[in-house]
């Protein structure tokens, strides 16, 4: 959280002290590749009919997608004592893929929390009635406020020289005198659509949770299990994932602002901030484990495509031993 021009007198570390950063990142993208890989396969050639809520679950996939072009990016960077050695444009991309990701992400797992909300709560609402094509033209609107809400990535000058270590540095999150219009749009933006969407969450969980205790006994109530599963799942998700850096952004925040003297605690705030926008990347790796939860349709198609993958394996050598014969 710093920048060239502009800075506060108190500044954070300008390098990483540990490895945990990279490494976490490292392990995120060895689990999270192969799990997202198989669900976008399974979607574009497994599932055949095609419902809202896997609409929606799809375009998670493709959020996460962006993702995954990114965060080696990002990994490099890290290695290298946070050098970005890829050139200012590169980084003003990588950035807003990396906000878009996020965004996206946040916004496709409250819509399917939503979904889920309205079916078992509200059964007879027009939103529990959703077509596939008002599914498609919510996606639509949902990508267009995402994007034009991170446009301030594209347009600012995140790119700044560390004189002192001698090293070109690609932050999103800088500290200023003076914060500029555009970055105070994607700070509004950072805190806003992770705590109401949370709250919504909540809220979900909740509401559905009082549904399951009116009921005893029926297929219905089998129904609000799976569904609070589901809701539960992406509530938890989003927690460990998103909440650790608004929480400790804000108290970033709230240190320089109301305690100005209080630097260690200012830059140690701002180490943890740092290294919880690790676990930002984490939701690609746990959103497999939301499709499984999410619809039934994506899990038996996993099913099915193990369960094949299983019995062709059993029957080559079966194969192989009558070729021989």
């Amino acid at each position: 959280m710093s920048e060239a021009t502009n800075e506060t007198p108190c500044q954070p570390t300008d390098t990483p002290e540990t490895l945990f950063e990279p490494i976490f990142m490292i392990i995120e993208m060895i689990v999270g590749l192969p799990g997202n890989m198989l669900a976008l396969w399974i979607f574009c050639f497994r599932i055949k009919f095609w419902k809202p809520h896997t609409l929606l679950l799809f375009n998670l996939v493709v959020a996460d997608v962006l993702l995954v072009i990114s965060v080696p990016f990002r990994i490099a960077t890290s290695l290298q004592g946070d050098f970005w050695v890829f050139g200012q444009a590169w980084c003003r991309v990588n950035l807003f893929m990396l906000a878009v990701n996020r965004s996206a992400s946040i916004a496709f797992m409250t819509a399917v929390a939503l979904d889920r909300y309205f079916k078992v709560v509200h059964p007879h609402h027009c939103i529990s009635h959703m077509t596939l094509t008002h599914a498609g033209w919510l996606a639509g609107l949902t990508w267009t406020v995402v994007i034009a809400l991170r446009i301030p990535l594209l347009t600012t000058n995140l790119l700044k020289q560390n004189e002192t270590a001698n090293i070109s540095q690609c932050r999103s999150f800088n500290s200023y005198k003076e914060i500029p219009l555009a970055i105070q749009v994607h700070y509004v933006a950072f805190v806003a659509e992770t705590l109401l969407p949370w709250i919504l969450l909540l809220f979900c969980s909740a509401r559905i949770t009082c549904s399951l205790r009116k009921l005893r006994i029926g297929s219905q109530k089998n129904n609000i299990q799976r569904a609070i599963r589901a809701v539960v799942v992406i509530s938890f998700v989003f927690t460990i994932c998103f909440i650790p850096s608004v929480i400790t952004g804000l108290g970033a925040m709230y240190i320089k602002r109301v305690h100005r003297g209080s630097c260690t605690s200012y830059k140690l705030m701002i180490k943890c901030f740092m290294m919880s926008l690790a676990l930002t990347y984490l939701n690609s790796t746990l959103n497999p484990v939301i499709y499984c939860f999410s619809s039934s349709m994506f899990r038996d198609a996993l099913k099915s495509a193990i369960c094949r993958a299983s019995f062709v394996k059993n029957i080559r050598p079966a194969k192989n031993k009558d070729t021989n014969l």
